[in-house]
């Protein structure tokens, strides 16, 4: 497991180094499928790592200032902002913030991958089986 996480975090930092970014950190999930390791959940992305912007990193750094990133850490402090810290149900998130965040997820989408977003129609299941089966 520690192998092929250092394998994959090789990869997703190199990438994501072409495309403008710096993989700052991640997580991986796996499992065990029929006694063999298995990768589960999505990787590098906004839920599962943390992008900072490596053409202002450098001088950002040097002044002391938050690395210019994407990630979901402005809606961790939004929430903190409205005073909910995980305890009871959280605070509705605003129609904005629910734009913000997902302008946020498809930027960083086009930037790793270099493809425009395309939205889909609901429900998206046969695109997703569809995809999947040309793996």
């Amino acid at each position: 497991m520690e192998k092929v996480t250092l394998e994959l975090f090789d990869y997703g930092s190199k990438l994501c180094l072409k495309r403008g970014l710096i993989l700052v950190d991640t997580k991986y999930e796996f499992g065990l499928v029929d006694e063999k390791l298995t990768l589960m959940d999505e990787i590098h992305t906004p839920d599962s790592s943390r992008f900072w912007v490596a053409k202002t990193y450098k001088k950002r750094f040097a002044s002391g200032q938050e690395p210019d990133n994407f990630d979901k850490e402005f809606l961790r402090l939004w929430y903190v902002e409205k005073g909910y810290r995980g305890d009871g149900a959280p605070t509705k998130m605003s129609k904005k913030l629910i734009v913000d965040l997902a302008k946020r997820y498809i930027a960083v989408y086009e930037k790793i991958t270099g493809i425009k977003f395309k939205a889909y129609a609901y429900p998206v299941e046969r695109n997703i089986k569809n995809v999947v089966s040309t793996l």
